[in-house]
């Protein structure tokens, strides 16, 4: 059984940084692609950024515009969002998530991922 689990979030006003971390348990995932996504209330969930099983290509939403990064320590079996210049618009809950096995490559629709963590939350004040 995976298990994903995100921590990191919490309360910091525009202009700040916060980093999320997902810790993988259950069986190991350190070559799988991985993905970050985000829910706000009453909006569809969005794909944040994404990373493949050889941390060779990392890619990203539109809004992103460089001031994410998103990272893996395989050793640590944890995925990491480094998210700086936050803006009130980032508020939302962000959620860690893992494709199956023989997909390599990270992906933006989030049909294509088979586990999920229960989320953490963001929240960005003006």
């Amino acid at each position: 059984q995976v298990q994903l689990a995100e921590s990191g979030g919490g309360l910091v006003q525009a202009g700040g940084s916060l980093r999320l971390s997902c810790v993988q348990s259950g069986h190991p995932l350190s070559n799988n692609a991985m993905g970050w996504f985000r829910q706000a209330p009453g909006k569809e969930r969005e794909f944040v950024a994404g990373i493949d099983w050889s941390d060779t290509d990392r890619v990203y939403g539109d809004f992103v515009k460089g001031r994410f990064t998103i990272s893996r320590d395989g050793a640590k079996h944890t995925l990491y969002l480094q998210m700086d210049s936050l803006k009130p618009e980032d508020t939302a809950r962000y959620y860690c998530a893992a494709r199956d096995g023989y997909l390599r490559t990270s992906s933006r629709v989030a049909g294509s991922y088979a586990y999920w963590g229960q989320g953490t939350q963001v929240t960005v004040s003006a």
